[in-house]
C-alpha cells in the first residue's frame, strides 16, 4: 500500500499535513474527509514529488538521521521482524512527517515485491549509492542484519570525522574573526580620538604613531571597499570552483601544500579506506567498490586516481600497485592495502588502513588546534601591543614636543 504526503484544512482553517498509507489517492482523500478534513492536495510519496512539496529536505537524511535509521533497522531485523514489519515499526516512531513518510514509502515498495534495495534506490538524496550497493550484497548473501550495523557504523564514523574537523578549525577561526573585530574597533574608533591630540601639537610624530595614524586613516576612508572586494572576492571564488577544471586545480594546490596537503591526504584516504572495507567485507566486487569509493572522495585528483585504479585493477594489475601509481596516496594506507591483498584479508587491513589514517588525522588536527590558538592569541597581541606603543611613545616626549 503505497504512502501518499497531504495537504489539508481542518474545521478552524489551518493547514495541515501529514503521511497516509492508501490503496490510491482518492481512498487517501476520502480517509481525510471522514477525519473532517479538507483536502487541498495528496500525491505518492517519491522524492522528486516529496522534494516539490517539501515533504523531505533537499539533502535527504542527515549523516546522524541516516546511522539512527539503519540501526534501528538492524536491530529489529535482527529480532526476527521482517522488513516490511521493521520498517512498519520505524514509520511509528519517525521523529517527524518527512521521516515517516520516507519509512512508509520503503514500506510500500517492500510490499509491492521490491527487494530492501530497489526501495532504497527510490531515495537517492536519501540514501547514497553506498547503502544501495551494500545492503543489495546483504541481501544476496543473507547477511542483512549485520550489513546494516556496518553501514550504521560506517555512517556514524563518516560523521564523527566531519565533527573532528569542523571542531579542530572552529576555534582558531572564531579567535580570529574576534581578534580581527577588536583590532578594527581600536583602529577605527579609539585611535582616530586619542592621537587626534598629538596631531595638534604640529610636532614630528614618531614614526610608529604615523603608521598607527595612516592605518587609522585608511581603515575610516576605505573600510568599506575592502569589506565589499572581501565578499566580492569569496562570491568569485564560489562561482569558479563550480567549474570542475577550476575546482580540480584548486584540490591539486591543496595537495602540495605543507600541512594542509597531509591532512587532506589522511582525510580523503580514510574515507576512500573505510567505504571500501565496508564493500569489500559485505562481498561487494572490487571494481563496483571502487567505483562507489571514488564517488565519496571530495578531491577530485584523488577521485580520479581511484578511478584510474579501478581501471587497472580490470586489466589485471595489483590494487595496492595500480593505487600507487598516482602518487597521492599514503605509502602506509599503501602497504597495509599490498599485505591485506598477499593475505586474502584486504577488508580488515583496508579497515586498519582507514583507521590508522583516522589517528594521524587525530594527531595533527590536534597539534593544529594547539599550535593556532596561541599563535592567533600572540598575534593579537603583538598587534595590540603595536598599537600602544604608538600610543604612549608620543607621551613619553610630550615635555619636549610642547616646548
Amino acid at each position: 500500500m503505497p504512502a501518499f504526503a497531504y495537504q489539508a484544512l481542518d474545521a478552524s482553517g489551518k493547514t495541515q499535513r501529514g503521511v497516509l498509507q492508501g490503496d490510491t489517492a482518492r481512498a487517501v482523500r476520502g480517509s481525510l474527509r471522514e477525519r473532517g478534513l479538507n483536502p487541498l492536495s495528496v500525491e505518492e510519496v517519491r522524492e522528486g514529488a516529496a522534494r516539490r512539496r517539501g515533504a523531505f529536505s533537499p539533502h535527504g537524511l542527515s549523516a546522524v538521521q541516516l546511522a539512527l535509521l539503519t540501526r534501528q533497522l538492524s536491530t529489529l531485523i535482527g529480532a526476527g521482524l521482517p522488513i516490511d514489519e521493521a520498517l512498519a515499526a520505524l514509520s511509528e516512531q519517525a521523529e517527524n512527517e518527512r521521516q515517516r513518510g520516507l519509512t512508509m514509502s520503503l514500506r510500500a515498495r517492500v510490499m509491492e515485491g521490491a527487494s530492501l534495495a530497489q526501495a532504497l534506490g527510490d531515495f537517492p538524496e536519501s540514501f547514497p549509492e553506498i547503502f544501495r550497493a551494500t545492503v543489495a550484497a546483504g541481501e544476496q548473501s543473507g547477511r542483512l542484519e549485520s550489513v546494516l550495523d556496518r553501514l550504521a557504523d560506517y555512517a556514524e564514523a563518516r560523521d564523527a570525522l566531519k565533527q573532528k574537523m569542523l571542531a579542530a578549525l572552529a576555534y582558531p577561526l572564531l579567535l580570529s574573526l574576534v581578534a580581527i573585530a577588536v583590532v578594527t574597533g581600536l583602529l577605527t574608533w579609539v585611535v582616530p580620538q586619542i592621537v587626534g591630540v598629538f596631531q595638534n601639537l604640529h610636532q614630528t610624530l614618531p614614526l610608529a604613531t604615523r603608521v598607527l595614524i595612516a592605518v587609522s586613516a585608511f581603515l575610516r576612508s576605505w573600510g568599506w571597499a575592502i569589506l565589499v572586494l572581501l565578499v566580492v572576492a569569496v562570491v568569485a571564488a564560489r562561482v569558479a570552483l563550480r567549474s570542475e577544471a577550476m575546482r580540480h586545480r584548486w584540490h591539486g594546490w591543496l595537495l602540495r601544500l605543507p600541512l594542509v596537503g597531509r591532512l587532506t591526504r589522511a582525510a580523503n584516504t580514510a574515507r576512500a579506506t573505510r567505504t571500501l572495507a565496508l564493500l569489500a567485507g559485505s562481498a561487494v566486487p572490487l571494481l563496483d567498490a571502487l567505483g562507489i569509493a571514488a564517488q565519496v572522495v571530495p578531491n577530485l585528483p584523488m577521485r580520479e586516481a581511484l578511478k584510474r585504479a579501478a581501471f587497472k585493477v580490470r586489466e589485471g594489475s595489483a590494487f595496492s600497485r595500480a593505487l600507487g601509481e598516482s602518487g597521492l596516496f599514503p605509502p602506509v594506507a599503501l602497504r597495509l592495502i599490498a599485505s591485506g591483498e598477499r593475505s586474502g584479508e584486504l577488508p580488515r587491513m583496508l579497515e586498519e588502513a582507514a583507521q590508522q589514517q583516522q589517528r594521524e588525522l587525530d594527531r595533527w588536527l590536534t597539534a593544529l588546534t594547539a599550535v593556532l590558538g596561541p599563535a592567533v592569541i600572540l598575534a593579537v597581541g603583538a598587534m595590540v601591543l603595536f598599537i600602544v606603543l604608538a600610543i604612549l611613545l608620543p607621551i613619553f616626549n610630550l615635555n619636549q614636543m610642547v616646548k
